[in-house]
């Protein structure tokens, strides 16, 4: 019975012979939805700004990308600085939800013998680039940011 998996419960009010039952059961009912609700959210891979920007940013070289090249290209397209750690740990969640494919190159006596991480975007990450890209061209449809004004 679900019900037997309540911590704390009453195992009489959870059984129905208390007078009780129904709002401890409809308490743990609540927060079982709640629970699956929040379960759900986590399912779903949204991308953030700056994983957007790094996805984007090993998408537009010809060929593979590596980590200073896509932190050297967010900063000239956004005109910010950006930490290359941040670049790294969004390449790594990138990596995690299969839309970038990493490799490792050959090692060169420049980088002292070590092997750069080159990065590839998917097929998924293709389509998720697209999507984001449509999603943003929809919702900034009919905004007048040039002028200054909100509608």
């Amino acid at each position: 019975m679900i019900a037997n998996h309540v911590v704390g419960a009453d195992s009489n009010a959870v059984s129905g012979s208390n007078s009780h039952s129904e709002p401890v059961l409809a308490i743990y009912l609540q927060n079982l939805n709640i629970l699956t609700i929040v379960e759900d959210m986590r399912k779903r891979e949204y991308l953030g700004q700056m994983e957007l920007m790094v996805l984007l940013a090993a998408i537009r070289p010809s060929s593979d990308a590596y980590g200073v090249q896509i932190c050297r290209e967010i900063s000239e397209k956004s005109g910010r600085e950006v930490a290359l750690a941040s670049v790294y740990a969004a390449l790594e969640r990138l990596e995690a939800k299969g839309l970038l494919v990493s490799s490792l190159g050959d090692p060169t006596a420049e980088r002292g013998g070590k092997a750069r991480t080159y990065f590839k975007a998917t097929l998924k990450g293709l389509k998720e680039a697209a999507n984001a890209r449509a999603t943003l061209l929809k919702l900034s449809t009919g905004l007048l940011l040039a002028k200054g004004e909100h509608s």
